[in-house]
């Protein structure tokens, strides 16, 4: 890759090639974007929503075979659809037929920092504060001792507000060039009170809200009859010291409770590719970089058995891993639903996209923003395990909010 410093359009890149023309010419409000190993991907407008549904696992991959069959129908060839679903099944997932696709190869340039200028003063605030992060993650190590879980992914949320409108162009792209390895995303969603959110953070909703993130995870991908998926859990922060991110990296290698946490996301996502998918081949696991973090990463690949499969039936089935909720999921959903003081909304769901000839991608919507006119939210979770610390957790999740914050240059601690 190459590293560059000089600014075009205020967003640190020279824009000479596709894919840095395609992150210059996305528009907040008006875009979907896509940025993955394979190439960036931009949407432009919408012809079309997909008829709001529950996340019933039965409906909502049915629902949008249908509605891509009429688009075909109408004489659009292979349209495809994207977008988000969120983590729980109390909201709709947000889903729609753009108006223009546009691809490119991958990103091949990278900026370590965000270009420094003017930047606004943003309040901070904790949901939960650190200290009653804490105490939950007691809570849940209690129950896990009482046998009734063997894991929960519990988050915590940061809002901040800014006083003025965030330029969420300028955070997508210092995102995208900061770590193009990364599945960097954007997704325009409707307001929060109108897609039935509970806003505990403010009472009047702004005009525009994006989701966007730079996610580790692929969730699964389509190409032909290949599947591909690529499960994380176990991670540690990077450091600037490179024998002490090396440690970092060993020490992560080497953690009975991150191997033993790991093996159990990557045994949920065998058992659930299994009836989709024949000759699964299994590698793993070993430590892979992010930014901010280290991650025990699986690499998990197969051949469809039914070529009438889509991404988005995969996806679905898998959604939500144990490496984002836990397990069993349905109990781990009911602890986190107790235990969090905010909803997740599209945090720790799934963003992507989908076509008719069923290929897609679809990655796990974490180190992840909701940002609406000027307050932006941030989410990060830790998995908690027996034998967690309450302060390894937090910290944990401190190391993850890293990722925004700094392509936000923010680099306070928290």
């Amino acid at each position: 890759m190459t590293t560059i410093d000089s600014e075009i359009d205020g967003i640190g890149v020279v824009a000479d090639d596709a894919a840095t023309r395609l992150l210059a010419a996305y528009e907040a409000g008006s875009s979907f974007l896509f940025s993955a190993p394979r190439g960036v991907l931009l949407a432009r407008g919408v012809a079309a929503t997909v008829p709001k549904t529950q996340c019933a696992r039965e409906e909502l991959p049915r629902r949008v075979a249908d509605f891509l069959g009429s688009a075909t129908e109408f004489g659009r060839r292979n349209p495809l659809v994207v977008g988000a679903v969120p983590f729980g099944e109390n909201l709709p997932a947000h889903l729609v037929l753009p108006e223009e696709v546009v691809r490119a190869t991958p990103l091949n340039v990278v900026v370590p920092r965000p270009p420094r200028g003017a930047t606004p003063n943003y309040h901070v605030r904790a949901v939960p504060a650190a200290a009653e992060y804490e105490l939950g993650v007691g809570r849940v190590l209690r129950r896990l001792a009482d046998g009734e879980l063997s894991k929960v992914v519990l988050a915590r949320s940061l809002e901040l507000t800014a006083g003025e409108p965030i330029d969420v162009r300028d955070v997508l792209c210092n995102l995208a060039l900061a770590d193009p390895s990364s599945y960097t995303f954007a997704v325009d969603l409707p307001r929060r009170g109108e897609d039935g959110t509970r806003d505990n953070f403010g009472p009047q909703p702004p005009l525009r809200r994006t989701f966007l993130g730079a996610s580790p995870e692929l969730l699964v991908s389509r190409r032909g009859l290949r599947v591909r998926s690529n499960p994380m859990a176990g991670s540690r922060p990077r450091s600037a010291d490179p024998v002490e991110d090396q440690r970092l990296a060993t020490e992560l290698s080497n953690s009975d409770k991150d191997r033993r946490e790991h093996a159990a996301v990557v045994d949920a996502v065998v058992q659930t590719l299994r009836p989709f998918c024949q000759d699964l081949q299994v590698s793993g696991p070993t430590v892979i970089s992010t930014a901010a973090m280290w991650h025990l990463a699986t690499e998990i690949t197969g051949e469809l058995r039914d070529p009438a499969t889509s991404s988005l039936e995969i996806a679905h089935a898998l959604h939500p891993t144990p490496a984002v909720c836990g397990t069993p999921p349905q109990r781990a959903r009911e602890v986190i639903a107790e235990t969090e003081p905010f909803e997740r909304g599209y945090y720790a769901g799934m963003v992507g996209w989908c076509d008719a000839a069923g290929d897609g991608e679809w990655v796990v919507a974490i180190r992840c923003a909701d940002i609406e006119d000027d307050v932006l939210r941030l989410y990060a979770g830790a998995g908690i395990v027996a034998g967690s610390e309450p302060a390894d957790e937090l910290a944990e999740t401190s190391a993850k909010f890293r990722t925004a914050l700094s392509a936000m240059g923010l680099d306070q601690a928290v």
